[in-house]
């Protein structure tokens, strides 16, 4: 049958066919209609710009350069926390989703946000990607709402994104999978006994997420238990879901990715594959197109079990294919990431392809002819490299830093690609994601000189502020098993030479802290230049003479530690602490307040605040400050500040078993130092540990328990 369509009546058509469709008589009319109704009403686009556990946001940056190239008006969303982020000013709109909730949790509220979707006239979402990429739910809110989903269906995303259902599709297309389970497991039991008949190693995999998180290697029997815990809690973490799956463990693998597109009318395109097989803890650091050293009949195996795959699930939009690569040439799939990748910049450098780009026309209802993307047309050019640079400390097991970026300048020239958001001097790194910096992306006409580019372009950066993971990076660069393209998942772990780091020469910020000492404290030359700064006698208000009033520590004296604490706790008003003293070596002002200052204005305090809980002036950094920079002894600030202010109770901060350093002390060295803090001055000491490790901070109670026994 055949049916002819005016399209400038599209609005009265498509509630035509809506109808039908509800109806489940005509579905080919409503298809029909569903393409019309993208390729005419795609006028805008919401995008999520989540890129879960990111603090760059910087594929909402990519997909924001996109829809301004094809001029298509976008809107944004953003949570209280990336309120200053740079996708929030790009966009043409952007709305608060999420108050007064977590970031992550923000992001994920469907509700709200088809709800700004709809009142903001959106037409189309693109999820980046994150959590509502690959969440099915999130693209059926989508159809149900009539706004287009920049991305698979609702029922190729359930299929796919469920690692038990993708692994029946691709053994019914005939591609070759890891053994494994055949549904969800809920308990340990389920997977020690896949272990038992298998053999092990094995890996937990989490059944409804991706990107390495809730996944774990376990080698024996013994470690199912502990190791299914760790993994289950994190995928429930992750993707709100706790289901394992677990197959068969492949050893020394090479991870091997195909990139593909689909239309709405069944035509699959790849465009060649990524290597992705230097990775720490299942998390891709380097990825390489094409992948190098691939054998082109193996390639061309992998390749066309993608496209099998995804044209028996009938698969729309952009996608990866994911196998693993045994020693003996054997590739297993092992999933389907139904969504765009962090590591698609590679891909779009070798073949000339615009993937977002692609995205939003597939949503259209353009065909891949239209778009030039028929699979004669699609041949790679080059080699493309893209490392991920992270705010983490390599030679600290990965730690992630936080904070403000100080000094920021990357690297640039011909064959170089930075894919950013949030990178730039000033830039404020947050915490609650995780620490994807900048993507670097080189390009060239083969490996080698690709992996010259990228070591001359990290090599150009300088970050400051925050520690990087780019001396590690180098050092994968130099190793001579990548440079001939032979790594494989164990690339890292077999190599600790790569975490050998050569240190920092750091000159700016020397010249800096030159300048700085020479402001505070003066030269340390002969030469008469003039009094620093700090040295100035500071201007203190005018206050009452006469003799000084009882306060706290008169009650301390009198009563007790013990008769003292019942007098606090009996107390029916407002206790204060003034923590001037200590934040002041916490802060900017770190440079100029010392003991000199502090003396001055200590009188003032005593007569004109008596009725204070206690003076926090002590501890912590203070020591750091005073002996390092200013170049003066605690211990004597202590004991001037003691005569001058009597009557208040002066407070410490007390590291735990740290003390008042960064590492652990001995127990007779804490106990010691309390003991003398005590008798020096200090009445009241605040106990912490900075990750609240009870035996450090059970240590550091009793050493002052026992500086308060006289």
């Amino acid at each position: 049958m055949c049916i002819e369509i005016d399209k400038k009546a599209h609005p009265i058509l498509y509630l035509f066919c809506t109808v039908f469709h509800f109806f489940n008589m005509y579905s080919i009319v409503y298809n029909y209609c569903r393409l019309i109704y993208c390729k005419y009403f795609l006028e805008n686009c919401l995008l999520t710009a989540l890129e879960h556990f990111t603090t760059t946001g910087e594929i909402a940056i990519r997909i924001l350069r996109a829809l301004n190239e094809l001029q298509i008006r976008s809107v944004g969303i953003y949570s209280e926390q990336d309120v200053n982020q740079m996708h929030r000013l790009k966009a043409d709109e952007a709305y608060l989703v999420g108050r007064g909730m977590t970031a992550v949790s923000a992001y994920l509220n469907i509700h709200e946000i088809i709800k700004l979707a709809k009142i903001h006239d959106v037409d189309a979402i693109h999820p980046g990607y994150g959590f509502l990429s690959e969440r099915a739910d999130f693209a059926q809110a989508c159809h149900d709402a009539s706004i287009t989903f920049i991305g698979p269906s609702p029922e190729v995303m359930l299929r796919m994104g469920d690692k038990i259902s993708a692994r029946v599709a691709a053994a019914e297309a005939g591609v070759s999978v890891v053994p494994g389970i055949e549904n969800p497991i809920e308990n340990a039991e389920e997977a020690a006994e896949f272990g038992k008949q298998y053999g092990f190693p094995v890996i937990f995999k989490a059944a409804y997420g991706g990107g390495g998180r809730g996944m774990r290697r376990v080698d024996k029997l013994d470690q199912v238990q502990e190791a299914f815990n760790r993994a289950t809690s994190e995928a429930l973490a992750a993707f709100g879901n706790g289901l394992m799956f677990v197959e068969k463990f492949i050893e020394r693998p090479r991870h091997i990715e195909v990139q593909i597109l689909g239309d709405m009318y069944g035509n699959i395109v790849h465009l060649y594959e990524r290597d992705c097989s230097v990775q720490r803890r299942h998390q891709k650091i380097i990825e390489i197109a094409p992948a190098p050293n691939l054998d082109p009949q193996k390639r061309q195996l992998m390749l066309d079990d993608a496209v099998r795959l995804a044209r028996h699930v009938k698969y729309e939009n952009a996608g990866t294919v994911e196998f693993l690569l045994d020693q003996d040439g054997r590739h297993y799939f092992i999933e389907v990431n139904a969504r765009l990748q962090v590591e698609h910049t590679v891909t779009e450098d070798i073949t000339g392809v615009d993937l977002v780009q692609a995205q939003v026309r597939i949503a259209e209802g353009k065909s891949l002819e239209e778009l030039h993307l028929c699979q004669d047309l699609v041949t790679p050019i080059g080699s493309a490299l893209q490392c991920r640079i992270t705010a983490e400390d390599p030679s600290m097991d990965f730690c992630p830093d936080s904070g403000r970026i100080e000094v920021f300048r990357s690297g640039e020239g011909m064959g170089i690609r930075i894919d950013s958001a949030s990178a730039y001097a000033g830039a404020l790194i947050s915490p609650y994601y995780d620490s994807l910096l900048v993507k670097v992306i080189a390009h060239s006409r083969n490996y080698k000189t690709t992996v010259n580019k990228m070591m001359r372009a990290l090599k150009e950066f300088r970050i400051r502020g925050v520690k990087t993971n780019i001396p590690f990076l180098l050092n994968v660069l130099n190793n001579q098993r990548f440079l001939d393209g032979l790594v494989d998942t164990c690339f890292i772990d077999e190599n600790p030479d790569l975490f050998k780091f050569m240190p920092s020469q750091n000159r700016a910020q020397k010249l800096l802290r030159f300048l700085k000492d020479v402001k505070v404290n003066g030269p340390m030359t002969p030469l008469v230049t003039g009094i620093p700064s700090a040295k100035v006698t500071p201007i203190v208000p005018e206050y009452d003479t006469r003799p000084l009033l009882k306060g706290w520590r008169d009650v301390l004296l009198e009563k007790g530690p013990v008769n003292f604490a019942k007098e606090i706790r009996k107390n029916r008003g407002i206790l204060l602490t003034d923590t001037t003293f200590r934040d002041a070596h916490q802060s900017l002002l770190a440079t100029r307040v010392r003991t000199y200052d502090l003396q001055r204005i200590a009188p003032f305090l005593a007569h004109a605040m008596p009725n204070l809980f206690s003076i926090e002036m002590w501890g912590g950094a203070t020591f750091d400050v005073s002996m390092r920079f200013l170049h003066e002894c605690p211990w004597e600030r202590l004991e001037i500040l003691r005569k001058h202010v009597p009557n208040i109770p002066f407070q410490m901060l007390l590291r735990g078993a740290n003390a008042v350093g960064y590492t652990s002390y001995p127990d007779n060295v804490v106990v010691k130092f309390c003991e003398l803090a005590k008798k020096s001055g200090i009445d009241v000491f605040r106990i912490f540990d900075s990750l609240n490790y009870m035996p450090n901070i059970i240590l550091g109670i009793e050493a002052v328990a026992n500086a308060g026994k006289d």
